[in-house]
């Protein structure tokens, strides 16, 4: 479970100038944010940050809430990655945000099936209604042609690991939450689904019509709503031990 001291250049995403920090080389837990491009669907821009959105906030606070709530020694600061390197099969927990508008080349949908099929754990979060579910499963397809996507199950053991959630309410952003509602374009209704190995293993942990990374980054914030950001967290903490036990 202890992580191997990583070697590989971070990513940096040309359309900023924020470089990552290094993670700590000894810690037992750390975050790993996937960076991708982006679909047609939302421009196709190679200099796209989609998946920065909430960065690096909302790692920061959900991480801090993980060394408070568990014996997990998490890296306060988590880190940054991308499909085609080597170094992603050093992480047992993998976070993607916005995916309703990420592209996968053919290598990187084969790298990340590799990685779940070995054992790798992805949680997805942050995509909206039936146009980004769209942009979602046609990058899905290319990891995962043959396996379905299923909603979780009330007595699947990642609802259980460590806390009971038998609570499915939805987590939104903050933005809709200004605006006296909780859901973004069509998304009225949460659903928690995921895809799971041949030995019923969930492998990925799909979150839509929900933004569980905004509950992280704006638990301090008295404007969001504390038992939100409660069961966001209880959520991500439970994927974690999860992802590091099966």
């Amino acid at each position: 479970m202890l992580l191997a001291a990583l070697s590989t250049p971070l990513y940096a995403d040309p359309a900023s100038t924020a470089i990552p920090i290094a993670p700590a080389a000894d810690a037992e837990f750390i975050f790993a944010r996937v960076a991708f491009t982006t679909n047609q669907l939302r421009g196709g821009n190679r200099r796209s940050s989609l998946w920065r959105t909430d960065y690096p906030d909302a790692e920061h606070h959900f991480l801090g809430g993980v060394r408070r709530l568990t014996r997990v020694d998490a890296d306060p600061d988590g880190h940054v990655l991308t499909l085609s390197s080597d170094e992603v099969f050093d992480y047992p927990w993998l976070y993607a945000v916005e995916v309703g508008g990420w592209h996968l080349d053919l290598d990187e949908a084969r790298r990340l099936r590799e990685y779940l099929l070995r054992g790798g754990f992805l949680m997805v979060d942050d995509f909206h209604g039936s146009l980004e579910w769209s942009g979602f499963m046609s990058t899905l397809s290319r990891v995962f042609p043959d396996r379905p996507v299923r909603d979780i199950p009330d007595d699947d053991p990642v609802l259980h690991v460590f806390y009971d959630l038998d609570q499915r309410i939805q987590i939104p952003g903050i933005m809709p939450l200004r605006s006296g509602r909780t859901w973004e374009q069509d998304g009225f209704e949460p659903h928690w689904r995921g895809v799971y190995d041949d030995d019923g293993r969930l492998m990925l942990a799909i979150n839509f019509n929900m933004d569980m990374g905004d509950a992280w980054e704006h638990a301090d914030w008295p404007e969001y709503p504390e038992p939100m950001t409660a069961l966001a967290y209880r959520f991500g903490i439970n994927y974690l031990l999860y992802a590091m036990t099966h």
